[in-house]
């Protein structure tokens, strides 16, 4: 079994990449600085914003990979596991990239925030690819934390690097729905997609011996992490993926319901239902009446 190299902190972090350490939960990093490595896997305990500005290898995250180039975003979240197929070949890391512990952020406006943040949770082939322009307002976020960093610790210094941190990722989000319009091309079909494997999964067994198909699951079938899908299908159509999928199902109710040779009951567990119930309450919600009321309508 490969070693796992592990930074639970800031300072091993820093120690690393050869910089020192200014405050023990965050550090900004200058990677130009640090030593000629060979990669591993690695497990942080740590939140970091990586700006790539150089081709090392293919970064992989559980099965993904992802081959990236100049100017190119990473986002790792405490408890990530990350390694790096370049085939043991020795290279110098070039670009920078902010590291933070999770307790830097507790009880702040940005550890209240942090989980809306979902590309924390995107797959590495997700990754963000910035403009020059994007890459120099990343830049400019990097340079006023440090500045904070190298200024003597006052009452001010948390809020003001966290209020910093918040805004670098708020303009990651704004990169991200960017990179959504255009690379339009690489998402075009996966709505369609989507529906193509809704209707299979309907007309195959899987409902009742797997259940009502998850936003995991279609997620990991299309290939993409859940909160990269999900933020994707509310783009292009203003619903959550789970609202596509009650609306899918409840279209599929609809149909099945006139099937005189079948109860109520048997269609619930056909859809995936482990409780007639359960069917009831979801269709009620969606159309405003039971399933036996619109089976007498109708």
């Amino acid at each position: 079994m490969d070693e796992i190299q592990k930074f639970e902190t800031v300072s091993q972090y820093n120690a690393y990449n050869n910089h020192e350490t200014l405050h023990p939960l965050v550090t900004v990093v200058d990677f130009s600085k640090a030593d000629p490595r060979y990669l591993k896997k690695t497990y942080f305990g740590l939140y970091l914003v990586l700006l790539k500005e150089v081709n090392c290898g293919d970064l992989r995250y559980g099965k993904q990979t992802y081959d990236y180039q100049e100017g190119t975003l990473i986002f790792v979240a405490p408890g990530q596991v990350i390694s790096i197929d370049n085939n043991n070949q020795l290279y110098h890391p070039k670009g920078h990239g902010i590291a933070f512990h999770p307790d830097l952020i507790k009880g702040t406006s940005l550890g209240k925030q942090i989980d809306h943040y979902s590309f924390f949770s995107y797959k590495v082939n997700e990754a963000l690819h910035v403009s020059e322009r994007e890459r120099k307002m990343v830049m400019d976020c990097f340079s006023k934390i440090s500045y904070e960093l190298e200024m003597n610790v006052d009452n001010h210094s948390k809020k003001l690097i966290t209020s910093n941190i918040e805004l670098l990722l708020n303009y990651c989000d704004r990169f991200y729905d960017r990179q959504f319009i255009t690379r339009d091309n690489v998402h075009k079909g996966i709505l369609e997609r989507f529906e193509t494997l809704l209707n299979a999964y309907f007309s195959s067994d899987k409902p009742e011996t797997i259940g009502l198909p998850s936003v995991a699951y279609c997620a990991d079938e299309l290939n993409l992490s859940s909160n990269y899908f999900g933020d994707l299908i509310k783009r292009e159509t203003g619903k959550s993926a789970h609202e596509f999928i009650q609306l899918k199902l409840i279209t599929v109710a609809k149909e099945r319901i006139f099937d005189p040779n079948k109860s109520l009951s048997q269609i619930a567990f056909d859809l995936g239902f482990k409780y007639p119930q359960h069917f009831t309450r979801v269709f009620k919600q969606q159309v405003g009446i039971s399933p036996k009321e619109y089976r007498n309508l109708n």
